[in-house]
């Protein structure tokens, strides 16, 4: 049987850099993947913003930082915010899917990610988008006098002509979180960003500026880009991943989120990922000029960290984890 028409095909990845903690981030990813992922044939695209009315501040990379990305073989493209900025930063992966070449399978990943293992031979459709279900029941927020799950997703469906019956995982109980189409969106793929993000923008900014009735008194920030993600993602034709990219929030990246949670949740085969990869001195000279890169990694703070759980024996919440760093004092970001 033939393959998928775009499943063997080269795709490029999009990360956002931006000035502060994502610059950094965004050394890290894109060392961790030259490393760990050499076959990859693609671009890997650094999506910058620039200045405007959006923004409190300059939102750009300092020019050393972009030289070393570029010596790593990122392509750092600039690009002009419209509709989101500093009111809603993760509106970044939104508008920032513009610098892609059109037409081209396309995987974003949240900075915050480490690369540890071959991309190239994870059994990508790129004809079906699908985003990572690495999530938790983050939205929509249960309370007192709220319509419920389906009530809430059918109203969005309904309000951009959606159908939306089959997203439906009827494996799970009516009115459980995992019945509906919810993910992560430290990761999505698709087969053209031009699409994708055109539909992503006009979803996300028609929630936020009209959302449904259903929706008043739940909350949209952080939660915009996971409320209209699978929105998008089954308008395009996709749905959940295949068991095949298991790797992805697995054996093959890990969205470690911050350098605190990263110790004290990674394996003993990440942590040596990491200290591994920043260990040059030409990035470990740009890597201490974060604060947490500095302490956690180089200061060994991070090993402080990681003794202060078990790790065959975590938390089950990621709350109770942060909180326990916080009270260590070793909380970071």
């Amino acid at each position: 049987m033939a393959a998928p028409p775009l499943q063997t095909a080269n795709f490029n990845i999009m990360i956002v850099g931006q000035s502060g903690r994502l610059a950094y981030e965004a050394l890290l990813f894109a060392a961790s993947l030259r490393a760990y992922a050499p076959r990859f044939q693609g671009q890997l695209f650094v999506a910058e913003p620039q200045p405007g009315p959006l923004w409190d501040s300059d939102p750009r990379m300092s020019a050393i930082v972009k030289d070393h990305l570029m010596s790593l073989g990122a392509r750092v493209v600039p690009f002009e915010t419209r509709h989101f900025g500093s009111s809603y930063p993760h509106g970044n992966k939104i508008e920032g899917l513009q610098v892609l070449p059109v037409g081209e399978p396309f995987i974003f990943f949240d900075t915050d990610t480490l690369i540890t293992g071959e991309l190239a031979e994870l059994p990508f459709d790129f004809s079906r988008p699908a985003a990572s279900m690495k999530r938790t029941p983050t939205w929509p927020v249960e309370e007192l006098y709220w319509p419920g799950y389906t009530a809430i997703w059918k109203s969005l469906y309904d309000k951009f002509g959606l159908e939306f019956e089959s997203t439906l995982d009827l494996s799970q109980p009516d009115e459980y979180w995992e019945r509906y189409l919810y993910f992560n969106a430290g990761w999505f793929y698709g087969p053209d960003p031009a699409a994708f993000g055109a539909r992503f923008t006009e979803y996300a900014v028609n929630i936020r500026d009209d959302p449904p009735k259903e929706l008043v008194i739940q909350p949209l920030d952080p939660w915009l880009d996971q409320v209209a993600l699978p929105l998008v993602i089954h308008g395009l034709g996709g749905g959940r991943p295949d068991v095949g990219l298991d790797g992805l929030d697995g054996a093959v990246s890990y969205h470690y989120r911050t350098l605190p949670l990263f110790y004290a949740t990674a394996s003993d085969a990440q942590i040596t990922i990491l200290e591994e990869i920043t260990a040059p001195n030409k990035l470990k000279k740009l890597l201490k000029l974060h604060e947490p890169f500095k302490r956690m990694v180089y200061q060994s703070r991070g090993h402080k960290v990681r003794a202060l759980f078990d790790q065959g024996n975590l938390p089950r919440h990621e709350r109770t984890i942060r909180n326990k760093i916080k009270s260590a004092g070793f909380w970071m970001r």
